[in-house]
């Protein structure tokens, strides 16, 4: 028999009750480095129990290593690491998991060519049985409100439904305390919404849950505590019922830089066309058609914004202008020289074991001939990871090593380089904090002031609205125009008029 309190737990043992320590998960004095790299520096951690704690940090703070530190994944140079008050050296993530742990990754952990349902079987004990494993994976949506399809093979489903699959595979588990490593970032707002609930229903229940975001309203509306990580060492731990959010910019950057809202841009100077899709028709990996008989054209000088949730066929729409994939109806006529963000950037814009000057060496490689400068390709790699804040030792940096928010400002900063004209951006500020997010969306509104055409996708209404000269969105594979206001996309995204 055994009960839980907020923050403290019960257990009835050897004919007494006994109280619990109510810290669930502790981490003191860690250090970790990666070659010349200090990631962290006596970086500490105590969770409560039956609470939903904040992590929060700019890109390359350490938030993640922490983590895999946290799940049994990396080894710390330094530090402890206790889970229930009990010292504990964990050598793996099946340790972890042992001790009541389960963790939603930033960069999925997921087998591409299995079904969701296999996958979140993957790792259990005694024989798999399909049908009771899609049965489980039914429950769990049900439970979540985060459904995914059994049967699909991970390698067709699109960020968003990963992200749900590896939600799903973490609580699978039963875990009794959940790291959740910026599970929202693909995540639409209702999916987010949903997600929330069912945390706070989690936490409510007995659980423990450790949220890493960069989002800081975020962190405020659903944290009970939060600890902010600056260049790899602690600099606030409190409650965040006391907090503002201009304590967590203060926290975060060491300067008193209140967050702005982003101005409204103002309006483009359309130039000639530049990219065209007419009656364009698509299909997905399994051959189920997408995008039918969409038309759009793209001018010189202005931002189009792109609304779609997941499975509206939006990330086969961008793909059409980004050339990646063709049409098998009507047409598309798009330019020489387009640059493609992809939301999954490890996945389809960087190769982790090549330095970082090899995977800038990737655009427009299929155009390439001749000799390769590589000195001239690392002096190149240099200059736009100085001109993008992409924080790393040097070009030689191997890309894997860097976090996944300096990754996909180097992604960014290697499209960009080029001078494109055409800029197809699916969800390019995805794991980046506040600031860096905020200098994205003037990075590619730079480069429509400077000619390009621009196409952004956001899940994110607040990103999107207030730098889109023009509002598309898709739903059940159909794209129209709407007004550039909230009301009007808001009704488009779920079919109304």
């Amino acid at each position: 028999m055994a009960g839980h309190a907020r923050g403290c737990s019960v257990e009835f043992c050897g004919g007494a009750y006994r109280i619990v320590s109510d810290t669930t998960l502790a981490l003191r004095a860690i250090d970790k480095r990666f070659g010349a790299t200090t990631a962290l520096v006596t970086a500490s951690l105590t969770v409560r129990r039956g609470t939903l704690h904040a992590v929060l940090g700019e890109n390359g703070a350490g938030k993640t290593t922490l983590m895999r530190i946290a799940f049994g994944m990396l080894r710390p140079d330094a530090g402890t690491l206790a889970i229930d008050d009990r010292p504990v050296s964990l050598t793996s993530s099946a340790d972890a998991m042992q001790h009541g742990l389960g963790m939603v990754h930033q960069h999925f952990t997921l087998v591409p060519a299995m079904t969701t349902a296999e996958n979140i079987a993957l790792g259990g004990h005694g024989m798999f049985r399909a049908r009771e494993a899609a049965a489980r994976v039914r429950s769990l949506g049900e439970q979540t409100g985060l459904a995914v399809d059994p049967d699909a093979r991970v390698s067709s489903l699109g960020v968003g439904a990963q992200q749900r699959v590896e939600i799903l595979k973490a609580l699978a588990g039963n875990a009794r305390t959940l790291i959740l490593d910026e599970p929202t970032a693909v995540l639409t707002p209702r999916e987010t919404e949903e997600l929330f609930r069912w945390l706070r229903r989690y936490v409510a229940d007995g659980g423990t849950a450790v949220l890493v975001t960069h989002k800081l309203q975020e962190a405020l509306s659903i944290a009970d505590d939060v600890t902010v990580l600056r260049r790899g060492a602690n600099v606030l731990t409190a409650p965040a019922a006391g907090l503002q959010v201009d304590d967590l910019v203060r926290a975060l950057t060491g300067e008193d830089h209140a967050e702005q809202p982003l101005r409204a841009r103002a309006a483009a100077a359309r130039g000639a066309s530049v990219a065209r899709l007419v009656d364009a028709c698509a299909r997905d990996a399994r051959g189920v058609v997408r995008v039918q008989a969409a038309t759009i054209e793209c001018f010189a000088g202005e931002i189009v914004g792109i609304a779609g949730i997941e499975g509206s066929g939006v990330h086969e729409l961008l793909r059409l202008l980004a050339g990646r994939l063709t049409p098998f109806a009507g047409s598309a006529k798009l330019p020489t020289t387009v640059g493609f963000v992809p939301e999954d950037r490890q996945r389809d814009a960087l190769v982790e074991e090549f330095s970082l000057t090899e995977n800038f060496c990737l655009r427009g490689a299929t155009a390439r001939t001749g000799r390769i400068s590589w000195p001239a390709i690392a002096e190149q790699t240099g200059a736009a990871m100085r001109a993008h804040d992409v924080r790393a030792p040097s070009p030689a940096t191997l890309a894997g090593a860097l976090s996944g928010g300096n990754q996909q400002k180097f992604v960014l900063g290697r499209e960009l380089d080029a001078h494109p004209a055409l800029v197809v951006a699916e969800n390019p500020v995805r794991g980046l904090d506040h600031l860096a997010t905020e200098q994205v969306l003037r990075e590619l509104e730079h480069a429509a002031d400077a000619g390009s055409a621009v196409v952004l996708y956001s899940g994110d209404l607040d990103e999107l609205l207030p730098v889109a000269d023009r509002m598309f969105v898709m739903f059940a594979g159909r794209l129209r125009e709407v007004p550039v206001t909230r009301s009007a996309v808001a009704s488009a995204l779920v079919g109304a008029s």
